[in-house]
């Protein structure tokens, strides 16, 4: 009788309270915390916010709800009994007041965002616009202006992250010249931000050791697009968004048979380039969004050559090579990519992220071209040198690489807080097989009398499975102090470190990174900028490829014990914002110092990258970037650079400058309009870069002792607007049309792309001068609605 007495007192002392936890909308808020400390009680709400919990009365019972994101908020019960419901809401944290500012483009992390507001009047020659922009910055360089391809701060192509809505994106792996290059996976039309780091970015971005190029597509709000045609191509965009749903597609055609038709090799030119791309989102609520992206490239570029004739040397010796073709080039490079992304916002403070990728290429590099070749005196006409050449490849490559990862975003009063763990599978195949004969005089080359080699010849067919991890975190705290309330010091600091693990090598890398941005309370018109960094490079299919040769037969293995190339950056910059004749201006300037490591050497020709497949080198980059930007005509952005930089490497004890010294480097994007009207708009482009450093082909850097002269290129567009107004938005009902004409290398400026090596009758060796596009007039036309 005691015992149920006991029971039933027990049973009257505890009570049930229930009920559902949501914001201030009424959205569920799932995995609320609901707690009772005093008596050691804790559950947490379910996924549509509703929650449990089994309690002890007494005269008072304090409850609290919290979530991470939140206003923690406390209830009490005075003398519950039996079932309690309760309806509880949750307020987002208070932030304090941030700090506005008032000047555009202050930048206070190593990642700048560019201005892309010009990018549809700017003159352009690959069509990507995007990459053309990038190449415009400090610290970049490029010598084709065939090529969307750049070099940062003296590292290769291949050094340069890419990312499209928080996805690493790939490029095709046997370009080797600017003319075989399509469109690249960026649309412009598409394009919402861009921002560009070229040293000490932060850790959310990959294992590269140059730069890293950040990209964010735009979700359309209303009905848009625009229609764009050329001699160069053409080019349809769509998109529509409401509240709910956005959708962007977009087509691209390429064909610059016009623009090859300026090179001094002649011939029938048939490049044609097609690309689809689409961006679809939908958010049913505030809590979930699901977005799509997804790619289709076909890139197509035959070629059948006929004839050349190149004049070169100097005033006083003066140098003719002619040469006659036989034989064509067939290449196929067909890319497929997507990516789908599930996001969860817990709060509008805090987010996950779950992202699925996938890229695919399948790539084909076909030729067989006989030339038939005269090297004279132009001055004399005595012939030096006459033969014949063959040039042979069967190239295959196919890549598959898939990728999730899952990323978690907080953002608190001064903390801004990112985290992610990726998985990467990596599987490529390649079937290759390239030789050269060259015949000089009637004698082979090399020339044997016991037997008959091939200068060059290359066999290759590999296969690699593999797979990676990738995780990171980082964090941007933001605070202030000295001076005065209405202006202290700011200051900046981004922290986080990122690790990798790669399945083939077995090799675990670990990259800390910090940058720390100062802006003082004595001149709130100028930052300061520090960030330094352990950056690797982590290997991918190119740089295992490691070769053996034998009585001139070249066969390629894949180098298992292959490491990251890594390098330790600092990285020094200063901002000052400033106004002359009342219109904003500001100058920058960056210094850094590159200490590297575990180098694997490469040579370049054209735009081919052929690593040495080992890590046999150490080196250092050392330079000053310089940059103005503002408005040098009222309205109207423009921007001057100059580029100082040094870069030496240490291979087998021999020190030489890497393939890509440029050592100094002038750029200028200058824009302007006609006085009293908007109608007409002026773009100009200027490039003035020192020539890279080169030597005779299928030999070491060791022997790359001479220097191409410098890249000299002016391309300026004008347009007119038609119909429609600047100043408005243009609809369906009321279009804008551009009338548009490009005059590219507007001096005709022969630049020198590449050397083919000639020898002579006395073994004598002359390198003759592969020309870029000369000069050129593109017409377009631009519909945008």
């Amino acid at each position: 009788m005691a015992l149920l007495l006991s029971v039933l007192t027990a049973a009257a002392q505890q009570f049930t309270l229930s009920g559902k936890v949501s914001d201030e909308e009424g959205n569920a808020i799932e995995l609320a915390t609901v707690s009772c400390l005093e008596q050691g009680a804790v559950t947490m709400a379910n996924l549509k916010g509703e929650f449990s919990l089994k309690l002890h009365s007494a005269d008072s019972v304090v409850v609290k709800f919290s979530m991470v994101g939140y206003q923690t908020r406390t209830r009490v019960l005075r003398k519950p009994k039996g079932n309690q419901k309760m309806l509880v809401t949750l307020h987002p944290m208070k932030e304090l007041d941030e700090v506005v500012v008032t000047e555009r483009r202050r930048q206070t992390t190593a990642t700048a965002e560019l201005d892309t507001k010009d990018l549809r009047v700017t003159p352009s020659t690959s069509g990507n616009a995007v990459e053309e922009l990038v190449q415009q910055q400090a610290g970049v360089s490029s010598h084709n202006e065939l090529s969307s391809q750049y070099n940062v701060r003296g590292g290769s192509f291949d050094e340069n992250s890419v990312y499209i809505n928080n996805v690493e994106v790939y490029r095709p792996l046997l370009i080797r010249s600017g003319q075989q290059e399509g469109l690249s996976i960026i649309n412009s039309d598409m394009v919402e931000r861009v921002a560009f780091s070229s040293g000490g970015f932060e850790a959310k971005y990959g294992d590269k050791m140059s730069s890293a190029l950040d990209i964010q597509y735009r979700k359309p709000t209303r009905w848009e697009g625009n229609l764009q045609a050329s001699l160069l191509g053409a080019s349809a965009f769509v998109g529509y968004g409401n509240k709910k749903f956005s959708m962007s597609h977009g087509i691209r055609y390429k064909t610059n048979r016009y623009l090859l038709g300026s090179l001094e090799t002649k011939g029938e030119y048939r490049p044609n380039f097609l690309d689809y791309q689409t961006y679809i989102t939908y958010q049913p609520n505030e809590r979930w969004s699901v977005d799509f992206i997804g790619n289709i490239s076909e890139n197509h570029y035959n070629f059948i050559p006929s004839d050349r004739e190149t004049s070169f040397g100097t005033m006083q010796n003066v140098k003719s090579f002619k040469v006659y073709f036989d034989g064509q080039e067939k290449d196929i490079f067909r890319t497929l990519f997507g990516t789908l992304r599930l996001q969860r916002h817990f709060t509008k403070n805090t987010k996950l992220s779950l992202l699925g990728s996938a890229f695919h290429t399948k790539e084909q590099e076909t030729y067989d071209i006989m030339g038939q070749y005269w090297l004279d005196d132009a001055q004399t006409q005595e012939q030096l040198g006459v033969g014949t050449y063959m040039e042979h490849a069967r190239n295959y490559q196919t890549a598959n690489v898939a990728s999730v990862k899952l990323m978690l975003n907080h953002r608190t009063s001064k903390h801004d807080w990112e985290a992610g763990i990726t998985m990467k599978w990596e599987k490529i195949k390649e079937n290759a097989h390239e030789y050269e004969m060259r015949d000089s005089s009637g004698y082979s080359i090399p020339h044997s009398a016991e037997r008959l080699d091939l200068i060059y010849s290359l066999r290759s067919r590999n296969e690699i499975s593999s797979h990676r991890i990738e995780a990171y975190v980082q964090d941007t705290y933001r605070w202030q102090s000295g001076g005065n309330s209405e202006q202290p010091t700011l200051w900046t600091l981004n922290y986080g470190i990122r690790l990798a693990n790669w399945s083939y090598n077995k090799e675990t890398i670990v990259s800390p990174r910090v940058s720390l941005a100062m802006i003082p309370s004595w001149n709130q018109n100028i930052t300061f900028r520090l960030a330094a960094g352990l950056y690797y490079q982590a290997p991918f299919y190119k740089e295992l490829r490691d070769t053996t040769t034998v009585n001139h037969q070249t066969i390629v293995t894949l180098n298992k014990k292959i490491k990251s190339q890594q390098s330790i950056q600092i990285v020094g910059a200063f901002d000052y914002k400033f106004r002359m004749a009342e219109r904003p201006f500001r100058f920058s300037a960056e210094a850094y110092f590159k200490l590297m490591d575990n180098l694997i050497p490469y040579n370049v020709q054209n735009m081919k990258v052929v690593y040495y497949g080992k890590n046999i080198a150490n080196g250092h980059a050392y330079g000053l970037d310089l940059k103005l930007f503002g408005e040098f005509v009222p309205g109207s952005d423009s921007w001057l650079t100059l580029s100082l930089m040094s870069t030496r490497q240490n291979i087998n004890g021999v020190s030489v400058p890497m393939p890509t010294d440029q050592r100094w480097g002038v750029n200028l994007h200058f824009t302007d309009y006609f006085p009293g009207t908007e109608r007409w708009k002026m773009a100009l482009k200027l490039a003035f870069a020192d020539g890279l450093p080169f030597g005779a082909p299928h030999r070491g850097l060791e022997y790359q002792l001479f220097r191409a002269p410098a890249y000299k290129r002016a391309d300026i567009g004008l347009s007119y607007l038609l119909v429609g107004q600047s100043g408005e938005k243009p609809s369906f009902k009321k279009p804008r049309v551009w009338l548009g004409v490009d005059c590219l290398n507007i001096f005709g400026i022969s630049n020198v792309n590449s050397y083919y090596w000639v020898t002579d009758v006395t073994n004598q060796q002359y390198a003759v001068p592969n020309y870029l596009t000369g000069r050129q007039i593109n017409g377009k036309v631009m519909v945008e609605f």
